[in-house]
């Protein structure tokens, strides 16, 4: 039995014909049309929410995508809370207010992209440098949206570097205990993350168990967290494919 429950909830091109043609999309414009659906789903449950609503918002060109759309509500946003300097910068620039997780609370929803996902909705992400914020901010909210294209989705994770963020004085440290979990860690040069730390792309990881590979890289001393979603994994993934953005949860 397949882990998804798979729910095919608009065609792309918003053609009336109820065959929905199959049309030719490039990655822009698969990337804009999840961003669409994520911000109709915001929109309904705001619409549905008492009260004051405080979403938190991703990092990375879907995210970036999303975050225009919220601009056509921004005054129905009480405020927001951004996985990094970037988001925020963009969302106080269409009058959404950031504020700090621990002023926000337990979150209702959070959107963000991924680098990779798989059918159980486990994900690898950390190419935009934000993982450990994101990680954080997955942890504090009710539910977890992903917004992702049809590429993003693999059988495997892996394909795509694991990054993984270091304290700068342990980095060399942390690499030969990577090598030792039978990765290749690359430093990604020039690169400081919001909080101040380093990165290691792990190249040629083979990841079988998320969850297992998970926990014993972040048990490595000088870790902060590594670009594994897999002990908190989404709970919903809006999947951009050329018939439409499909809505998939795991069982």
């Amino acid at each position: 039995m397949h882990p998804l429950e798979v729910n095919a909830v608009n065609c792309i091109d918003e053609r009336p014909d109820p065959g929905c043609e199959r049309v030719i999309m490039t990655q822009d414009e698969l990337k804009a049309a999840v961003a669409r659906a994520a911000f109709d789903y915001v929109e309904r449950l705001i619409d549905d929410h008492s009260g004051e609503f405080i979403l938190g918002v991703g990092t990375g060109s879907t995210a970036n995508l999303f975050i225009a759309e919220l601009a056509k509500i921004s005054s129905s946003i009480a405020a927001t809370v951004a996985s990094s300097e970037e988001s925020a910068r963009r969302l106080k620039e269409i009058g959404i207010p950031v504020i700090d997780l621990n002023a926000a609370g337990i979150l209702r929803i959070y959107v963000d992209g991924a680098d990779e996902t798989d059918d159980h909705l486990q994900l690898l992400k950390g190419g935009g440098g934000a993982l450990t914020r994101e990680k954080i901010i997955a942890a504090a909210s009710e539910e977890f949206v992903c917004i992702a294209d049809s590429s993003k989705l693999v059988p495997y994770l892996g394909t795509f570097p694991l990054p993984v963020e270091v304290i700068p004085m342990a980095r060399s440290h942390v690499a030969r205990q990577l090598v030792k979990l039978g990765g290749d860690p690359v430093y990604r040069e020039g690169v400081v993350t919001d909080n101040g730390n380093v990165i290691l792309d792990v190249h040629n990881m083979k990841i079988d168990e998320p969850r297992k590979l998970e926990s014993a890289i972040n048990q490595i001393t000088g870790v902060v967290t590594n670009g594994l979603f897999a002990n908190r994994p989404a709970d919903l993934l809006l999947l951009a494919t050329p018939e439409g953005v499909q809505t998939l949860r795991a069982k």
